[in-house]
């Protein structure tokens, strides 16, 4: 409570003194500088708060820097220190985050955004909280670059910049901080039609309602699934190194790989026509793998950018006419940080040129368009529509993602489902404005909404309570939606109990079961030729 205090004084006093050299200043333009330190001046230094751990020193060839040095007996704690910069005169804009960085010795934290940190924090009184900063970053590396993007909301006027390590021993150094703009608010959503034909969803049922895929083709799956849960589609992942660095960079290994997930495809698509299910082909793990930072190759590298789409090509030749299949989602999750380089597509257009060779061979199939950041709500924020036919947009949800992800990958637990978290309190409203920038859009552009994935931790206290609000907005709001995961790993599994040393399924269907499933019950099955 008390460091929630010390924040609000803070933000009141950072704001205050600005106010008026704000008043003055011109709109923002891309390149504007938001922040910049080297830590030269005495002022700049004694901006930030104090660890014993985080001391200045000289480097040489950089000046003054920051030193943070924890013992191993300290890892635990939080040894970070903290500045509040004032950003409300760029509201809206999507700002780029920078600093040099160096390590020595530093340890493997229990979780890849714990480590070597350089954070932006922020509290959106609509939408909650948001941490954002480079991932996997540990180990010993000389000055490098660390950097990530954040979209500042319009009702946020501070952020809390954080520099240090959490839960890891070693040294680090910290320098150059600049903080620039990298795109300006989107233009105002255009008002909603007063009488808005059909928006376009690929299909003429009342809702698809269902889950994603296990990782292997299994047709006890499909029966249990289609004709037992009476589920009417499944988001079908091709996925292997999920999130995983410097992955399938080999193009020849990696469509060998691809032709035996296609050729496992073949089959789960025979069961789906024969148990009524639609099918989203979703290419989870695209060629070229994941950069640091999270960051795709296909948007920074043209040999992968370009495989990419004569892969799709390839698929809507193979599948081209197939009614069992509801649409192609050409990437699972994109992130982008980092402008792409010169004569290679961002993470939006890059989906554009895939989306369009496409049409080349198949005018007719169902195309899937997924937003910035993980695909999350917050990357509607800045999401524009594309000008592609019958395309339908989706989103993920897992917020907040302290209570969805607790106790993966050893992040911290005990935060439960109506309640506080960090501050915050979670309840089914606010979920609804963590997806307001998804339903603003939806609203604006006339178009359809599908949720690809969502779910919560099945040791989560209240996942039940979570899924079940989820689903009342997704079906409020007319969206489609499949919940993560069917059979692919018991932590997401409804079939498994809240133990999380049980991994077997339980004899009687969970809460959690009963709140996704019930819905199933209203489903209308496809009709296949």
């Amino acid at each position: 409570m008390e460091a929630l205090v010390l924040r609000s004084l803070l933000v009141a006093a950072v704001l205050a003194l600005s106010a008026v050299v704000q008043a003055a200043e011109e709109s923002p333009k891309v390149g504007d500088v938001v922040f910049q330190s080297d830590f030269e001046s005495q002022e700049a230094r004694g901006a930030w708060s104090t660890k014993p751990v985080a001391t200045w020193v000289p480097v040489e060839g950089h000046g003054n820097c920051l030193k943070v040095e924890v013992p191993a007996d300290k890892a635990k704690d939080t040894n970070m220190v903290q500045l509040v910069v004032d950003v409300s005169r760029f509201q809206g804009c999507q700002l780029l985050f920078q600093c040099q960085a160096k390590a020595d010795a530093v340890t493997k934290p229990s979780a890849s955004y714990l480590g070597v940190k350089f954070m932006c924090h922020y509290v959106s009184p609509q939408e909650g909280p948001v941490w954002r900063n480079q991932s996997d970053v540990y180990g010993t590396f000389d000055w490098k670059p660390l950097r990530f993007a954040l979209s500042i909301p319009k009702d946020v006027k501070a952020v809390d910049f954080s520099l240090g390590l959490q839960d890891c021993s070693g040294t680090a150094w910290f320098d150059d901080l600049k903080v620039t703009v990298t795109k300006l608010p989107p233009p105002p959503r255009p008002k909603p039609m007063l009488n808005p034909p059909p928006a376009f969803k690929g299909h003429d049922l009342p809702r698809l309602r269902g889950v994603m895929s296990p990782n292997v083709f299994r047709d006890e799956d499909m029966r249990v699934l289609g004709q037992e849960w009476k589920a009417n589609v499944i988001r079908w992942q091709i996925t292997r190194n999920w999130a995983k660095v410097g992955t399938d960079r080999d193009l020849a290994e990696y469509d060998k790989w691809l032709n035996g997930r296609l050729d496992e495809l073949d089959q789960a698509l025979e069961a789906c026509r024969h148990y009524g299910l639609r099918v989203v082909v979703d290419m989870h793990s695209p060629p070229g793998g994941r950069l640091e930072g999270s960051e795709l190759a296909i948007f920074h590298e043209k040999k992968y950018a370009d495989h990419w789409v004569e892969l799709w090509q390839q698929i809507a030749r193979r599948y081209k006419g197939n009614p069992v299949i509801w649409g192609y989602d050409l990437v699972n999750e994109p992130v982008q940080n980092i402008p792409s380089p010169e004569g290679v597509d961002d993470y939006l257009q890059g989906q554009v040129r895939v989306a369009k060779a496409i049409r080349e061979i198949d005018p007719d199939m169902p195309i899937f368009i997924e937003a910035n950041q993980w695909d999350s709500p917050e990357g509607y924020r800045e999401l524009q529509p594309v000008d592609v036919p019958r395309v339908i947009y989706q989103v993920h949800m897992y917020v907040p993602g302290e209570f969805t992800h607790q106790g993966v990958n050893n992040r911290s637990v005990g935060f439960t489902y109506p309640g506080v978290m960090n501050g915050v309190e979670w309840n089914k409203e606010r979920l609804r404005g963590v997806l307001a920038p998804v339903r603003e859009f939806q609203l604006a552009y006339n178009v359809h909404i599908y949720v690809g994935e969502f779910s919560a931790i099945r040791w989560a206290p209240g996942a039940a309570q979570y899924l079940s609000d989820c689903i009342d907005l997704f079906e409020e709001y007319g969206w489609d939606w499949t919940f993560h995961a069917y059979r692919e790993w018991s932590g997401w599994s409804l079939e498994h109990g809240p133990n999380q040393e049980d991994t077997k399924p339980t004899a009687e269907p969970t809460d959690r079961r009963k709140a996704v499933v019930s819905w199933f019950a209203k489903n209308v099955k496809p009709q296949f030729p």
